[in-house]
């Protein structure tokens, strides 16, 4: 695993004024390793990750442990909302705060969560990225049909060590995404079982906690994301959303048997974009020309420059962006430890990052009408920045 320690961490000189995660503190790559503590299935881990979970770990041992992930529900979000989250609210009291990585994005969030590696040993850095051999940009999270997922993940998951030790390891998600994407890389290993409604997928949960024999159960809940993508943090559809998702947290916590240890997290938090708040590189010509590509997302923009035009393309942004987001070359985001202190970011993933990377400011975002979809342009929830917003999750124990 990769070593999460801050001694080549963030260098202000690289980074201007740029603070990015704490990977010394608590975070949710830390996750899965407490729930195979909780289970007793420490020989699962290396020394250095062990020690990191025991620091997040339920305090009484387990049989069975469930891992609940909503997507998008950032601490400072449900603490500005609890008053929709009655169940979650009881639990903010022992409220462990962890840090996502950055991209605070689910792509590399969850290949965190799945592979106790940081960021830039798991190299899922971003929404959309590169692949340096077909000189193409991808979608992380539904993969692609030339890219092997094992290959671009190489790495044995938390849940083949689990499988392999002998601790059952069940993912319970979508349909869509079995044996795909990020199921096919960063984590695989589970047996996979799929479900529409977040009412049938806690129905797994407790049917599996109550199965004999020890197992760690991974839940995802992608709704509230969703909406936040769609109708903004701020909306009554948001908080619908919550309302339902805490719901359903309390019918899981009421029906798990006793001797099962239930953990709930998130991969992100999220902020509103306004769309005037927005750069669109399409309206620049003359950076666009000096680009072959354009990944990341608008919170965190990968831009991949043509042959000699980094350094022009970078200035170019800068002069553009101005303080509205801060500009690093490749080297630059690196140095500063984005990903993880420097010397975890590893050779072979470097070229999958952006020859320049924008992280927006507060209501700012980078988009590019050019290769961005009709639906992804029309979206106003985003995250992926270093914002509190975006890098602060919880971690709620029952």
């Amino acid at each position: 695993m990769a070593d999460a320690g801050a001694e080549d961490g963030p260098d202000a000189g690289a980074a201007g004024l740029i603070r990015g995660p704490d990977y010394a503190s608590p975070l949710l790559s830390d996750v899965i390793p407490a729930a195979a503590l909780a289970v007793g299935a420490e020989h699962i881990l290396d020394a250095e990750a062990a020690a990191r979970a025991a620091r997040i770990a339920p305090a009484a041992a387990a049989r069975t442990a469930v891992v609940v992930l909503v997507d998008g529900l950032g601490s400072r979000l449900l603490r500005r909302r609890a008053a929709h989250a009655p169940f979650l609210r009881s639990l903010l009291a022992g409220e462990q705060l962890l840090s996502a990585g950055f991209p605070s994005t689910t792509a590399n969030s969850l290949s965190s969560l799945g592979t106790g590696l940081l960021p830039g040993a798991h190299g899922v850095m971003g929404y959309r990225l590169l692949d340096p051999e077909r000189d193409e940009v991808f979608n992380q999270l539904t993969g692609s049909e030339h890219v092997d997922g094992r290959a671009w993940v190489p790495d044995a998951t938390l849940f083949d060590r689990l499988m392999a030790g002998g601790v059952e390891a069940v993912n319970l998600g979508e349909p869509k995404f079995a044996g795909r994407g990020l199921n096919n890389g960063s984590m695989r290993g589970a047996r996979f079982r799929g479900s529409h409604s977040l009412e049938e997928r806690v129905r797994h949960a407790v049917a599996e906690a109550r199965r004999p024999g020890s197992r760690v159960i991974y839940l995802y809940w992608g709704a509230l994301d969703k909406t936040g993508h769609g109708k903004g943090v701020d909306s009554w559809e948001w908080l619908e959303q919550l309302e339902h998702a805490d719901e359903k947290m309390r019918m899981l916590a009421n029906a798990l048997p006793e001797d099962a240890s239930l953990l709930i997290t998130a991969d992100h938090g999220m902020v509103d974009v306004p769309h005037e708040g927005r750069l669109d590189l399409a309206e620049h010509p003359g950076l666009r020309g000096l680009l072959r590509a354009v990944g990341g997302e608008p919170r965190a923009a990968h831009l991949y420059a043509r042959a000699g035009a980094a350094a022009e393309a970078t200035a170019g942004l800068r002069e553009l962006a101005g303080d509205r987001a801060t500009v690093l070359t490749r080297e630059e985001a690196v140095r500063a430890g984005l990903f993880g202190p420097a010397h975890t970011v590893r050779p072979e993933n470097l070229p999958r990052l952006g020859d320049v990377i924008a992280i927006a400011g507060e209501g700012f975002g980078i988009v590019d009408s050019l290769s961005d979809s009709a639906s992804a342009l029309s979206l106003l929830g985003h995250h992926g920045g270093v914002s509190d917003d975006e890098l602060e999750i919880p971690l709620l124990t029952v």
